[in-house]
């Protein structure tokens, strides 16, 4: 069955007919099964050729992608004003977009801002920069850094349901590193949310989203497992200089990609293809900052991995 996503003579249709999709929650959304995530279209990842960035997109949607995510603090609207490039002539009707507000500069002091104010001009400038009138869901980002979570409760969601009413957004999601405090929101929350963004969590090194998911499953909320490679450290390259995790995880993880650069193969491409197992995630968002990636990606989802891959992988776990 085809989605309603698809529009012929712009998709591949037997790319679309390769995909598998999900509905995400109780939102009437289907979204494919791999999500494209756009993190990496802004200052975090390294530098990156834009128009090979807007082919990424451009491709991606047409092989049958269906979800994108983004947010101001990928670039201070760097990646919202690619992303915006990129849905130039591409039929509104063949995907779902996601953007975020509460994050957004670099500096510490002025990282983070839940107000009701700042929600309203940051939501405003997103669609500007995106050129849409709406977004599919808006997303309230890394909760777990606001002052207090009753500030969420009664002035971030309450200002992001009156978007949605006035059709600026169709629903409301939230993100968070702790799986814990994304559960503790649905629970305090009489507006409603209709899915959650968990990162990093359900990967070859942290499989906490798990403990989770019958309860977000119970409330009939949509799971987005974003970052299978955690942000770079399940690469063969390794994570960029600010990531967070301790040095023992980066010098494992570090070994593991050594492993996989002496049998000629791609740590992320493990990771990736582990994290797809799981049937009870609405969508695995991950980004792809170039069309290399975006192929290595498409072809895990479809293909699979080599028992030459599978049996490495075995030993990388086993160590």
């Amino acid at each position: 069955m085809l989605p309603p996503t698809y529009v012929e003579g712009f998709h591949d249709l037997e790319a679309v007919k390769a995909m598998e999709y999900r509905p995400l929650g109780n939102t009437g959304l289907l979204v494919s099964k791999l999500s494209l995530g756009c993190g990496p279209f802004g200052c975090h990842y390294g530098t990156y050729d834009e128009e090979e960035a807007i082919e990424v997109i451009r491709q991606g949607i047409k092989q049958g992608i269906n979800y994108i995510d983004t947010a101001p603090w990928y670039g201070q609207g760097r990646s919202e004003t690619l992303i915006g490039k990129a849905l130039k002539g591409i039929p509104r009707k063949a995907y779902y977009i996601a953007t975020k507000i509460g994050r957004y500069e670099l500096d510490y002091e002025n990282m983070f801002d839940f107000s009701k104010e700042k929600t309203r001009r940051s939501f405003k400038r997103s669609l500007e920069l995106l050129g849409l009138d709406y977004v599919d869901v808006i997303q309230i980002h890394d909760i777990e850094f606001a002052p207090s979570l009753d500030i969420i409760i009664t002035q971030t969601l309450p200002e992001l349901s009156a978007k949605v009413a006035e059709g600026k957004a169709k629903y409301i999601g939230i993100t968070g590193y702790p799986v814990s405090i994304l559960k503790e929101c649905i629970e305090q929350s009489n507006i409603p949310i209709s899915c959650i963004l968990s990162y990093a969590r359900f990967t070859l090194i942290d499989d906490t989203l798990l403990e989770y998911i019958p309860f977000f499953k119970s409330k009939n909320i949509g799971i987005i497992n974003a970052a299978s490679p955690c942000m770079g450290l399940l690469t063969n390259n390794g994570p960029p200089a600010w990531h967070p995790s301790s040095e023992q995880t980066k010098k494992i993880c570090a070994d593991a990609g050594k492993c996989c650069k002496d049998h000629d193969v791609e740590l992320a491409k493990l990771a990736m293809w582990y994290s797809l197992q799981w049937e009870d995630i609405s969508t695995y968002l991950v980004g792809s900052q170039n069309l290399k990636q975006l192929k290595m990606n498409l072809d895990v989802l479809r293909n699979g991995i080599t028992e030459k891959e599978q049996s490495l992988l075995k030993d990388i776990r086993d160590k």
